[in-house]
């Protein structure tokens, strides 16, 4: 089973926000999930990011492979301090 770390939208109709999930590479974009990590709210200001980091890295050493999109997302949020 390959498992994938991306993006699954929700809300309405030209006012998304989107999820950070860990799925199986079969399913659907918005169908079923193993976990959900993190939101994208891109509406919010230049786009509010908030990702759980710790469930991240566990799911990457399990060999989980982030997507293009989440992987730049990441890239551009500065690391937290705290």
């Amino acid at each position: 089973m390959a498992v994938h770390i991306r993006l699954a939208r929700h809300g309405t109709k030209k006012a998304p926000f989107y999820r950070i999930v860990i799925t199986d590479q079969r399913s659907a974009r918005d169908g079923r999930f193993i976990e959900h990590i993190g939101l994208y709210d891109p509406r919010d200001g230049g786009g509010k990011l908030t990702v759980d980091r710790e469930r991240f890295s566990y799911w990457t050493e399990r060999g989980a492979q982030p997507s293009l999109t989440v992987t730049k997302l990441l890239k551009a949020q500065p690391p937290s301090t705290s």
